[in-house]
């Protein structure tokens, strides 16, 4: 079973993925690190001031193998 590492890259900076994650096959690696970054964005947006960007690379042991990226921008008419 192939291991999987899941970099998360914000405006904070860079976290790498040290440990990684035994997963099936790329398929279940893209579901796993789309989920996890629907739960960043998800704590992203309950903070959110402006416009943010994020993303989570993943690689194998091989070197990069996709890129996640999810990106939002709140743009309001008027202030409150």
């Amino acid at each position: 079973m192939p291991r999987y590492y899941f970099d998360l890259k914000d405006s904070k900076g860079i976290a790498l993925d040290e440990e990684g994650l035994d997963l099936r096959d790329l398929v279940a690696a893209q579901n796993e690190a789309a989920l996890s970054l629907g739960a960043m964005a998800r704590d992203a947006v309950a903070t959110a001031s402006g416009a943010d960007q994020m993303e989570i690379a993943v690689r194998d042991d091989d070197g990069p193998v996709m890129t996640v990226r999810f990106a939002f921008e709140i743009r309001r008419a008027r202030q409150s």
